[in-house]
């Protein structure tokens, strides 16, 4: 295998493979990117069993073939390499690589005892990239972070008709987005649990390449359990989750409210950080809102408390309420929007963030669901 190639395009998918690749891998070559030339295009690729990712390159081929590298070490390596050409040739037992006057030879490993990348799904329809990228961020958010509970990890895709919603929870903040999409089948109707660490990953890399994303999705058949994605050059495949007795979430958000505030998402998120500083790790922000505005205010010990007021439209009966700050921020951060709509049933029960519009009315797709802390004052 020889071949030359640019070195940002090199660098790029070198990143994007190995960045999905176990930091512990159960065998030392599910470490590694699989380098393979043919027909003047490099196919740079990793596998895990769980996630695979591939990206081709066009490159300056020399010689077809392949060779195994470790891919974090290759990642740092070509990250750091001065802007020029990269030549690369696979001679022996080892990989070599010249790059201006910089040169690096790095062992190899066997190709033959890597697994072979799992096939694509069938495509289930496509999306837009920068809605997509923008949508999943909005949601992965609120997943859970706790491996022994390995359902509260994923985002919820459900696709049904030309609609599709993304959920996400960690049990103290549910996030839900809606949008459209273009499906193959008009009629699918199909549930899937993804990774959320994958699928946020995934959704900012093929963002930014823009056009459109094909996500791929079997039902029943081949590639059963596995979900797909792909854009321009780049392919991800991820084994999805049990998500059999993932939770009715959307129960969760009230039918009806008892108070509503309407506030400046900046303005409120630098009064959170300002005021929360006092406060200790499990200790809660407390928001007062009343006819004259919202006060936010913290404590994290009798010697060390802040509030600050800020202006807010509220209707209903006063009401104090606790949230953990950031939570509080993640939800607001991810409206996408200038002004924030924060509906109430009682201190006591879920309140939900919802974006507003120019016209102060609630843009529809996106809701952020916050579990209350009971406070004692």
């Amino acid at each position: 295998m020889k071949f030359r190639v640019e070195r940002d395009a090199l660098a790029d998918a070198v990143a994007w493979t190995a960045k999905s690749l176990p930091s512990r891998p159960s065998v030392p070559v599910l470490a590694g990117v699989m380098l393979r030339v043919s027909d003047g295009r490099l196919e740079v690729s990793g596998f895990d069993y769980e996630v695979s990712s591939q990206v081709t390159v066009d490159i300056q081929g020399d010689a077809d073939g392949a060779a195994l590298v470790s891919g974090r070490l290759l990642a740092e390596i070509t990250k750091a390499l001065p802007g020029k050409p990269v030549d690369i040739a696979a001679v022996g037992a080892h990989l070599e690589l010249v790059c201006g006057s910089a040169r690096f030879t790095l062992p190899t490993m066997p190709v033959e005892d890597y697994p072979s990348l799992p096939a694509m799904p069938a495509s289930a329809g496509t999306i837009d990239a920068a809605t997509f990228a923008s949508a999943v961020a909005q949601v992965a958010i609120a997943a859970g972070r706790d491996e022994t509970l390995p359902m509260m990890t994923g985002v919820r895709v459900e696709l049904s008709g030309s609609n599709i919603a993304l959920l996400a929870t960690d049990r103290y903040r549910l996030a839900m987005r809606e949008l459209e999409w273009r499906p193959e089948d008009p009629e699918i109707s199909i549930n899937a649990l993804v990774p959320a660490r994958t699928l946020n990953d995934t959704a900012k890399t093929l963002g930014p390449l823009g056009g459109d994303v094909t996500m791929a999705l079997a039902h029943g058949g081949a590639g059963e359990g596995m979900i797909g994605f792909s854009a321009g050059t780049r392919r991800t495949t991820s084994r999805l989750l049990d998500g059999a007795n993932y939770p009715p979430v959307r129960s969760l958000f009230p039918a009806s409210h008892n108070a509503e505030a309407r506030v400046s998402v900046p303005a409120l998120v630098e009064v959170v950080r300002r005021v929360a500083l006092v406060a200790e790790r499990t200790t809660p922000v407390l928001l007062s809102f009343g006819p004259d505005g919202l006060v936010v205010e913290a404590g994290g010990s009798e010697e060390a408390r802040a509030s600050e007021a800020m202006d807010a439209t509220f209707s209903g009966e006063p009401l104090t309420i606790g949230f953990n700050p950031q939570y509080l921020i993640d939800g607001l951060q991810n409206l996408l929007a200038s002004t924030a709509v924060l509906s109430f049933v009682d201190a006591f029960k879920p309140a939900v963030i919802s974006p507003a519009g120019d016209d102060g009315e609630i843009v529809p797709g996106y809701r952020y669901l916050i579990m209350p802390i009971r406070v004692t004052r």
